[in-house]
């Protein structure tokens, strides 16, 4: 483990390129589901978001995506046209939007998630029960570094 408090800057850089390789592969893979739809990346993370934190609110959205309200508008808006969203006002404040994927949405997710679980299942059954503990380990940790840096 000591090894790794020295590693070289090269050691790190190469790190990076995997990292940014493995996203871009992982989500290239659901680019033919996307491209049917007319959607992008960006609407890619939203439905993704929108899969997991059901009834969220558009602040939390804006936080976790750390993007500008331009352009979570511009691509809520896209997903308003395709008819895959819908919006709630909450009961105590009425100000405050939640929003959901609908019938339709959850179908558009569910085709671009079988087609990410694909690699990613192949890649963490290939691998030992440790090193998938440890590397979701890592991941955590490069999360929000920012804030600890």
């Amino acid at each position: 483990m000591k090894e790794l408090l020295y590693l070289k800057d090269d050691q790190i850089k190469e790190f990076i390129e995997k990292l940014f390789l493995s996203y871009r592969d992982t989500f290239s893979d659901s680019k033919t589901v996307l491209d049917k739809y007319s959607l992008g990346i960006a609407h890619n993370k939203v439905l993704h978001i929108l899969s997991t934190h059901k009834g969220i609110t558009i602040g939390e959205l804006l936080s976790k995506l750390k993007i500008t309200k331009q352009s979570l508008n511009r691509i809520l808006r896209d997903l308003i046209k395709i008819e895959v969203i819908t919006f709630r006002k909450n009961l105590k404040d009425t100000r405050v939007k939640h929003v959901y994927l609908n019938g339709k949405g959850e179908k558009i997710f569910s085709e671009i998630f079988s087609k990410q679980k694909k690699r990613i299942y192949k890649a963490l059954l290939s691998s030992s029960a440790k090193e998938v503990v440890d590397f979701n380990k890592v991941l955590k940790k490069l999360i929000n570094t920012d804030e600890r840096i």
